[in-house]
């Protein structure tokens, strides 16, 4: 007779419903499948039966009567198959809603194209919240609650310290448990997060600053910032924005192992890449419209009722910082709803477990076979052994080992890219992060998707994606090497060029004769470029007396009376006249240094989609969701974490100029451009190099499929 099982029943692979056809069954009682069979569609497939039945199904196990393989909804299973599955629809599960209430409506949205657009939704918004307000609005938080820069470091760090703690725990019992269930749970406590993470904003008094006298020219009656050191209470609040960090790190935790495994196992596993890809580059997308929107809100004043003389450009400015955060914490709340109303799995996805080819790593001990049991995982005493199992696969190690590589250099790079072109190319600060943007937004989010697209166009099997990511990182290790072109660096007054009035003067003397009448102040950094194309580290360093006029087509302020500008290369009529801001460059190798930078990132990200698609295979049915989550620790505890950290100490030694925070070492001024791109190359050169490697030990371990 036939074999009826639940939808709910889960299967490690197709070897595990073949062996039920040993089971007693009657050749004679074939039962013809009532319904019709339906298209797959690159996008997803619709339920399994009319809005009006319930698209929950019961899987029926038949012997074929005929001579012909069997037929799963109008795809050949393979010729060694002998049987044919069924599916019969019930009222019973799978239907989309909400305990009890399961409205009709609403079961049109039970597909894995309407997942995947609320689970790209989620990522949107982790991505903009996480990746693109948090980044924008660091320096606004720092200056309204008095933080140093360590304890805005450690403010970020709080979303990967909880994510490390929490994964290993949320993808090994979500993955035997209710995805949508965790993932819309996940979502809520994100929320959560930003909405704990505005809250500073409404318990603190109204930020109030009075305009001081202007200080930035020369003046002998001028008094030290350093004296005024009020306001040091509200610093407490940074255990206020780690709180925020931590939950928006608990609940962006599913998103990443238990939203990429649930759209694996409901769509044709040579459609799974598009999925994942297409749900990768809306987090991709994410920071970007951070980035605009958190940009847009800091040139809001921060006390929105409230009416100010200062300005953005003024540096006492605070913005809106907290709008992004109440806005996206509004959206990742009603985003959460549909997505807790998703069942544990959807209509017909059975058929593609029933189909998928299993291509784990086999241990020669056959130890695996533990894992396709369907009871494997249930409980907290499997989790060693599956840890085991896990650390017993050389392709998955040495996949999280080169994922761990990569992410070292994207987060350094994402870090300190736009730095690295402010100091090359001799850019403003929003001028090098617009540069850096329009480079990431198309290279990164059209590399993920474009990754994606290749797999499942080629049809590649684990091992042939593995050798994909190994041409990719070749690619990138040849396009790193545009570093080794740097541009000089423009002079700077004491530092890298002498004062006119002292030529044999350097070292980061910045006091000479003619300023030194002037008292300037190291802490009061405004640098401006004198008519001699130097640049000095302020208007009172250049001796500028006065402020002339302001320029109509920039905005930019023009000093006159500067006693330093003098001789050289000074133009008739321009003597002692200095133009707010850094000098420009005369470097011309900024569009080819853009061109090698968007090949270097496009095939970064061109193997992340490829790279995760291969670790899902590798590993057992049952273990996928667990696997993601060791290796997203693995990958975060070795590369995201650390990333910021080496490229921040290779970057640090490059440094000339470094700031005077009354008498306690700051941030680098300057940098000798040079040292930097060398520096930087090297680094490149040895986590390509080292992710290279892992890869092609990844090719040599990777089994072929067992059929």
């Amino acid at each position: 007779m036939p074999i009826l099982l639940n939808a709910d029943t889960s299967f490690s692979s197709k070897q595990e419903l073949l062996d039920l056809q040993n089971g007693p069954m009657d050749p004679s009682l074939d039962t013809p499948s009532p319904l019709n069979s339906h298209e797959d569609s690159p996008v997803g497939s619709g339920p399994g039966s009319p809005a009006g039945e319930g698209p929950a199904c019961h899987l029926i196990l038949t012997r074929a009567s005929a001579p012909l393989p069997g037929q799963l909804y109008g795809v050949d299973v393979p010729a060694e198959t002998p049987l044919g599955l069924k599916f019969i629809p019930t009222d019973s599960e799978g239907l989309c809603g909400w305990g009890a209430l399961t409205p009709r409506s609403i079961q049109t949205f039970n597909t894995p194209r309407w997942v995947l657009f609320f689970l790209c939704v989620a990522s949107f918004l982790q991505g903009m919240i996480i990746n693109g307000f948090i980044n924008t609005v660091v320096t606004s938080i720092e200056r309204r609650f008095d933080l140093r820069s360590y304890q805005a470091g450690l403010i970020a760090s709080s979303y990967d310290i909880a994510a490390c703690v929490c994964l290993a725990f949320v993808s090994y019992f979500g993955g035997t448990g209710h995805k949508p269930r965790w993932l819309g749970w996940g979502v809520l406590v994100m929320a959560l997060g930003s909405l704990v993470f505005a809250l500073p904003h409404f318990t603190t008094p109204p930020y109030h600053v009075s305009i001081p006298e202007r200080t930035g020219v020369c003046t002998g009656n001028r008094t030290s910032p350093c004296h005024d050191s009020e306001g040091g209470g509200l610093s407490s609040y940074r255990f206020v924005f780690m709180l925020g960090q931590f939950l928006h790190g608990v609940g962006a935790t599913p998103l990443y192992t238990l939203g990429v495994t649930y759209l694996d196992e409901n769509v044709k596993s040579s459609y799974a890449p598009v999925y994942i890809g297409i749900f990768y580059t809306a987090a991709i997308v994410g920071p970007a419209a951070g980035y605009l929107l958190g940009g847009h809100f800091l040139n809001i004043y921060t006390e929105v009722h409230m009416t100010t003389e200062l300005t953005p450009e003024n540096p006492l400015w605070v913005g809106a910082w907290w709008i992004g955060f109440l806005a996206g914490g509004a959206a990742a709340l009603v985003i959460a709803l549909p997505i807790l109303g998703y069942p544990r799995q959807l209509p017909g996805s059975q058929k593609y477990v029933a189909m998928r080819v299993s291509e784990a790593h086999q241990l020669k001990d056959g130890s695996q076979a533990s894992a396709s049991d369907p009871q494997f995982g249930k409980s907290v005493k499997d989790m060693p052994r599956s840890v085991l199992l896990l650390l017993k696969n050389p392709p998955f190690l040495f996949l999280c080992l080169a994922g761990a590589t990569e992410a070292t250099l994207i987060a350094g790079m994402s870090t300190f890219g736009p730095k690295f072109l402010e100091s090359q190319f001799s850019l403003s600060a929003s001028e090098a992060a617009t540069w850096f943007g329009y480079m990431v937004v198309p290279a990164g989010g059209g590399g993920t998707f474009l990754g994606g697209y290749i797999v499942k166009k080629l049809n590649l099997r684990c091992r042939g994606i593995i050798r994909f990511c190994m041409v990719c990182a070749l690619v990138s290790l040849l396009a790193i090497f545009i570093f080794l072109i740097h541009c000089p660096n423009v002079p700077m007054a004491g530092v890298t060029a002498p004062y006119r009035s002292n030529l044999s003067l350097l070292g980061g003397n910045l006091t000479v004769g003619c300023n030194a009448d002037c008292h300037c102040l190291r802490e009061l950094y405004n640098p401006v470029c004198g008519a001699d194309g130097v640049m000095y580290y302020s208007p009172c360093h250049a001796g500028c007396s006065t402020i002339n006029h302001t320029e109509i087509s920039t905005g930019r302020q023009v000093y006159s009376g500067c006693s330093c500008v003098v001789g050289g290369n000074v133009t008739s009529g321009q003597e002692g006249l200095a133009l707010d801001g850094k000098c420009t460059s005369s470097c011309s190798h900024m569009p080819a240094f853009l061109t090698f930078l968007f090949i270097i990132i496009s095939f970064t990200f061109l193997c992340s989609i490829p790279a995760l698609t291969a670790t899902l295979r590798c590993v057992p049915d049952n273990q996928r969701s667990f696997g993601l989550g060791i290796q997203w620790i693995v990958v975060r505890s070795l590369g995201g974490i650390p990333g910021p950290i080496a490229f921040g100490s290779v970057i640090d030694i490059s440094c000339l100029l470094w700031e005077d925070q009354c008498g306690e070492q700051g941030s680098c001024h300057l940098y000798q451009n040079s040292a930097m791109s060398r520096y930087t190359l090297i680094a490149g050169i040895i986590y390509k190099v080292t992710q290279g490697l892992q890869v092609v030990c990844a090719v040599i371990y990777a089994s072929t499929p067992n059929t």
